[in-house]
């Protein structure tokens, strides 16, 4: 887990890295172990006021697949510095016209070990053509959790997050580097390539 001051050093490094006229704005930023998720705002492609959904959604899928092509050698160099900064693989997504669509996600294993009732659980919700299969079944009660526990779910990362800093000030504790932010990292590799 980062800090809210990791966080925004992250989102920083991104607003200023990404080329101008990339997204109309910047609208979210998230992070995990595994990977950093960057989702921009682009415009949307002028309709008549009276389009009919079917034209507007047509529209809205071109203009983010257009969106998607046309700027993929600007992403992927973007991603590569950052993915060399952080440690972290970057993933991409938009919202266009209300709609959010992800270009690329790392889609990362848990290993858990289920008791039979649990395992009933997931073989019912594939039984009812909720999910293909266990691994589904379980981003599916994971994804049902998230939404109904949203504002606890926060309340918690905000107090591990306290933790953390309490933990750092404790009389074992040594001077604070924090997670790595790639600073330190960049000097030394600049040192290693010259």
């Amino acid at each position: 887990m980062i800090t809210n001051e990791q966080r925004e050093k992250l989102r920083g490094w991104f607003a200023g890295r990404l080329p101008d006229d990339l997204f109309e704005e910047l609208t979210e930023i998230t992070v995990d172990r595994e990977e950093i998720t960057v989702i921009g705002r682009i415009p949307e492609p002028r309709l008549a006021e009276d389009a009919p959904a079917a034209e507007r959604e047509a529209a809205l899928e071109s203009r983010v697949q257009e969106f998607r092509e046309r700027t993929r050698e600007d992403r992927m160099a973007v991603a590569r510095e950052a993915e060399h900064r952080f440690r972290r693989k970057v993933s991409w997504g938009v919202e266009c016209g209300g709609q959010r669509a992800l270009f690329t996600h790392v889609a990362a294993p848990v290993m858990t070990r289920l008791r039979q009732p649990e395992r009933q659980v997931l073989d019912t919700l594939i039984a009812g053509g909720v999910a293909r299969s266990r691994s589904d079944a379980l981003a599916w009660c994971v994804r049902l959790v998230q939404r109904h526990t949203d504002d606890w779910l926060t309340e918690l990362r905000d107090s591990l997050e306290h933790v953390q800093r309490v933990r750092a000030q404790g009389p074992d504790a040594e001077p604070d580097h924090g997670p790595h932010t790639g600073a330190a990292d960049d000097a030394h590799d600049a040192d290693d390539e010259e």
